[in-house]
């Protein structure tokens, strides 16, 4: 390195914070940006927590590019329960988080995997976001299509982009409906519903991960 050459910021300590909620302690940990020019926050599945490896590697690769990433635990998480309590018990364990996050000043982009999504679409307006992001957003239980949950993802009132691997049983990116100019949808070349890919998929684990979080981080420096 020269004398003349740019040092780049290191990056700041990951942070772990409760946050009361009327459900109880939610958590988050925070992989905070050097200079950060968004907050995204995204929470866990109803069958996962925050390790799951999508929301993982955007907490890694997304600070880099001037995107705090704050993983949500949800109070029934936190609590070391092992069912997931009803959507509206959900919600009121996630709005207090995102106005925590919100308080930062940032513009705030919420999100989150499977269930975490659907409460993301459900709260986005009420929490001030500007974004929405659904990570295989669970269209429908497996087997049933009849099922629909279209009308959450479709009322999120936000910007909002769905990731989606084809193998998904609660549904692929081809079952989604038409979707208004304010959503995208991104069909990935493989992957179930946790985005895992089989060995002999022409697509490898690695470059399907790099494909979720090059999309994830150009939308949401688009929307903010």
């Amino acid at each position: 390195m020269t004398a003349d050459e740019p040092v780049a910021p290191k990056p700041a300590a990951v942070t772990v914070e409760p946050v009361p909620t009327p459900a109880g302690d939610a958590r988050i940990t925070l992989h905070p940006a050097a200079a950060p020019r968004a907050v995204l926050a995204l929470g866990h599945g109803a069958g996962g927590g925050i390790e799951a490896r999508d929301l993982a590697a955007l907490a890694v690769a997304l600070p880099a590019r001037g995107v705090s990433v704050a993983l949500v635990e949800q109070p029934w998480r936190v609590a070391g329960r092992r069912v997931a309590p009803a959507p509206r018990t959900l919600d009121a364990g996630w709005l207090p988080v995102a106005a925590r996050l919100a308080g930062q000043g940032l513009p705030l982009v919420v999100g989150g995997r499977s269930a975490g999504a659907r409460v993301a679409c459900r709260t986005g307006a009420e929490s001030g976001a500007v974004g929405v992001l659904a990570l295989a957003f669970p269209l429908h239980p497996p087997g049933r299509p009849e099922r629909s949950r279209a009308g959450e993802l479709l009322g999120s009132g936000l910007p909002t982009l769905v990731v989606q691997g084809p193998k998904d049983p609660f549904g692929g990116p081809a079952e989604f409906p038409e979707l208004p100019a304010s959503h995208d949808l991104v069909a990935l070349p493989a992957g179930n519903h946790g985005f895992e890919v089989p060995k002999r998929s022409a697509t490898g684990q690695r470059e399907l991960l790099d494909l979720i979080v090059s999309a994830v981080g150009d939308w949401v420096l688009r929307v903010v």
